[in-house]
């Protein structure tokens, strides 16, 4: 078979994991076999009825009375379907493209209900016995993916009782706050008479070690839960400061070398700076080499969050955009994004084998000393086996199948980004650096008409747009047929001024370029008969 049609072949293959198998056989319960067949139904569903308001769904769920009688499940099983699947948000759309969340590969279904089943608690191995080295090997192949390590490292630390190279998490919220934890932990270690932080506190920490503050610095497009890491580690939110990124949303690397140095001249020890790479509105990478450079500068960890863009390492096509993250000391992935897992499964990994040490705790009743417990390095104590279902996607679809899954996504951006630039009476706001980009509607007129306005006028547009995208994005999300999400940035060609613009994320394997071309088309539809429109920015035409 020649090379274009084994192509052809494995891309087909590949798109048929992400279609829902037909109903359940016989040797299911009626229960089991309707509950799959309704859902199956809900899954294949390209456009979704017209939603259902917040407001009517809550009369479902407002009674607080546990019920004192027991009741049928196939009864239960009725309501669920009416009350609960009927008005879930459809983000397994094709033209669903608002949200990180995508189809999910058939297969992972099945499976989901085996996890379940066994149940296992991966906080330690007397429940756990099979999974904890399967998550372990899981963890090992990511850590390969990111630092490329030989394989005589991961035959002596993959499975050591002693450490962890990372660890799962239910999301990069937590693997954010892991990263920075062990960062704090690392930096106030024990020393002579202090026995460390975790021993003794941040307040004679910081008097042992003569600091008298510390500091994380990140790009203003961070994500909010690093804000949660420095409320939670005692570090104050005012330390928690936010870099100016340049016109195309990366950290201004020169401006945090200024703040680190204005910092340091305070007394106040940076603990760690955060390159991002796959900024959530965005979707932009930071300089990572660069800020690699700062971190040795300065002497503080390097963590990149790259819970979006992580998993773009599996593509040998598009990881040369991740340049630099081999050398952070710890790496935020969501393999619930990109990798096309249920929601649940974040990861963080860490360079250093021993780093885990420095957030070690030990239980007599579990978690003991020398004994392979996950749960002795991690933040969270019982918790599910969802390394499973990614260990089942890196084998069923393959570091090829990603690469294919990934390198089609930035096409299909790309793609997007030409056809809005294409249309007149449309704007493209961010470059598509991964599967993400942002955009707006501005009349071609309106467009014509700033070229020249005053300044008073300038500031007068800018809003009536900002409240045409948001009256816009919300009637296309209560229609029913698509979905793009808004945020609010600060572009240059605006002046600066916030300006909000809707934004997609192109993830989803099953959206064709059709239906992009008819999210436009429905949005320009919208536009004209906006009642926001017609009040703010006809009189502009």
């Amino acid at each position: 078979m020649s090379d274009k049609r084994f192509a052809v072949a494995s891309e087909h293959s590949l798109m048929r994991v992400f279609t829902v198998p037909e109903a359940p056989d016989s040797t299911l319960s009626k229960i089991e076999a309707e509950i799959s067949s309704n859902l199956a139904g809900f899954l294949n569903e390209n456009i979704a009825a017209v939603e259902k308001p917040l407001h009517e769904i809550e009369r479902d769920f407002e009674s607080a009375q546990i019920p004192e009688e027991p009741m049928f499940v196939s009864a239960h099983a009725q309501d669920i379907m009416d009350k609960l699947v009927a008005h879930s948000v459809h983000t397994a759309a094709p033209s669903f493209i608002g949200h990180m969340t995508s189809a999910l590969p058939h297969f992972v279904l099945p499976l989901s209900k085996l996890m379940v089943g066994l149940n296992q608690n991966l906080v330690k191995i007397e429940t756990s016995k099979a999974f904890t080295p399967l998550e372990r090997q899981v963890i090992g192949m990511l850590h390969h993916m990111a630092y490329d390590r030989k394989q005589g490292f991961y035959d002596k630390w993959m499975h050591s009782a002693k450490t962890s190279l990372g660890a799962f998490c239910s999301g990069g919220t937590v693997a954010n706050i892991t990263a920075l934890w062990i960062a704090r932990n690392r930096l106030l270690k024990p020393e002579g008479d202090f026995k460390g932080i975790g021993a003794q506190g941040l307040i004679a920490a910081m008097f042992h070690y003569g600091y008298k503050g510390l500091a994380v610095l990140v790009s203003e497009r961070g994500h909010y839960s690093l804000g949660k890491s420095a409320d939670l580690l005692g570090i104050g939110r005012d330390h928690f400061i936010s870099i100016p990124t340049d016109k195309d949303n990366k950290v201004d690397v020169e401006a945090m070398r200024k703040e680190a140095q204005a910092l340091q001249a305070q007394g106040i020890k940076v603990m760690a700076i955060v390159g991002v790479a796959g900024t959530t509105e965005t979707g932009n990478i930071d300089p990572l080499n660069e800020m690699a450079d700062l971190a040795a500068e300065i002497d503080c960890h390097f963590h990149v969050d790259a819970a979006w863009g992580g998993a773009t390492l599996l593509s040998q096509n598009a990881r040369h955009l991740l340049a630099g993250i081999e050398r952070a000391d710890s790496i935020t992935i969501d393999a619930h994004k990109q990798m096309y897992v249920p929601m649940g499964a974040g990861i963080v990994l860490f360079k250093d084998p021993t780093a885990t040490d420095a957030i070690e705790h030990h239980a007599e009743y579990i978690l003991r000393k020398g004994s392979k417990d996950l749960g002795s390095h991690t933040l969270e104590g019982s918790r599910p086996g969802m390394a499973m279902l990614v260990h089942a996607c890196l084998r069923i679809i393959g570091r090829k199948g990603y690469e294919m899954l990934i390198d089609k996504s930035l096409d299909k951006a790309r793609y997007f980004a030409d056809l809005i630039k294409a249309e007149p009476d449309f704007e493209l706001i961010s470059e598509p650096e991964l599967c993400l980009l942002t955009y707006r509607y501005v009349p071609e007129a309106i467009k014509a008409r700033l070229k020249t306005a005053d300044e008073q006028t300038k500031l007068d547009i800018y809003a009536a747009l900002n409240r045409l995208s948001a009256s816009m994005q919300k009637r296309q999300r209560e229609a029913g047929r698509s979905f793009v999400s808004r945020t609010r940035l600060t572009p240059p060609e605006y002046d600066y001024q916030p300006t909000v613009v809707f934004r997609v994320v192109l993830a989803n394997p099953l959206t064709s370029k059709e239906i992009l071309q008819n999210i436009l088309a429905e949005q320009r539809e919208l536009a004209l008969s906006d009642p926001m429109y017609k009040k703010y920015l006809a009189k502009y035409l």
